[in-house]
């Protein structure tokens, strides 16, 4: 794969962080006080939130594809899973960025590296590059995924596939080119088909699973990686994904986010909303959908 030459990539994600700088605005205004009695939509116009987790996402995605050009290494964390030089840039990139709202951010090669801060009422979910193995296989299916999180909800999420020059904010779907988004796009859930179009994982897929779905009415199996799985059922591309086997919240924080804009939920297996800030941030095991009660079908 051919990529711009590192120098120019990394000046390119500098020039993108640059452009946001909320300390000289709110340098004495933590911002909890700033959305304190506001809601959530006032908050965004407020602070330019929205606009913080896309140029950071951005800013990471340059870093991602530069490193994406070249021979890649990647090694094995305590918990088994790779992690690449993509990784801990991009994370790097992205935790300067979110600092000036003064919320705790929970990221997963900080808390890897034993940075654990408490999630608090209020917080933000980064994981900087979902889908390692997809950028390790080269299929260009992995993601930036940064989630703002309140009361156990995932109120606003940001997820770029920079492979695929695609990135989705809440329910919008931006085409990026050069680093820049050029238009943005309404998406929303489809309607619940008789056949559903069940969407798994390219890389972690179970028998379990698939033994999962046998007793719903599939018309087709889809596969995709990382948290796009999510950005597929916003979209309208697929109904059902359901995830059995181990997860993070910063896995699916940002996806979910996208998801619950379009109209869709996710949901652990007793019905329940899925909810984040858990000890630990392991998932249970949960099931995604356009909004439908799939426990009926």
């Amino acid at each position: 794969m051919e990529g711009a030459q590192p120098s120019k990539t990394f000046s390119a994600a500098a020039k993108l962080s640059r452009r946001v700088d909320l300390r000289g605005k709110y340098r004495f205004v933590p911002a909890f006080r700033i959305f304190q009695g506001l809601g959530w939509m006032d908050f965004f116009a407020a602070t330019g939130v929205e606009s913080v987790l896309v140029t950071a996402a951005l800013a990471a995605g340059a870093v991602i594809l530069d490193i994406y050009a070249s021979p890649v290494e990647a090694r094995l964390k305590a918990d088994g899973s790779p992690v690449t030089l993509a990784d801990e840039r991009a994370e790097a990139i992205i935790l300067p960025l979110l600092a000036p709202f003064g919320l705790p951010v929970v990221a997963e090669e900080a808390v890897a590296g034993g940075q654990v801060p408490e999630a608090g009422r209020a917080f933000f979910l980064v994981d900087p590059l979902d889908g390692t193995k997809e950028f390790l296989s080269g299929n260009g299916e992995f993601t930036v995924n940064i989630a703002l999180i309140e009361a156990g909800k995932p109120v606003l999420g940001v997820v770029y596939a920079p492979a695929l020059g695609v990135i989705y904010a809440g329910a919008r779907r931006g085409q990026v080119v050069q680093h820049q988004v050029t238009s943005w796009e309404e998406i929303t859930v489809a309607p619940v088909p008789a056949r559903l179009r069940v969407i798994g994982s390219r890389s972690h897929s179970s028998d379990a699973e698939q033994a999962f779905v046998r007793r719903l009415p599939v018309g087709e199996f889809l596969a995709a990686g990382s948290s796009l799985k999510f950005c597929r059922l916003a979209e309208g591309g697929a109904d059902f994904y359901p995830r059995l086997g181990r997860t993070m919240e910063w896995d699916i924080a940002a996806g979910h986010a996208v998801l619950a804009a379009a109209g869709g939920s996710v949901k652990t297996l007793d019905g329940a909303d899925m909810v984040y800030g858990k000890p630990g941030f392991e998932n249970p095991a949960f099931v995604a959908t356009t909004g439908f009660d799939w426990n009926g079908l």
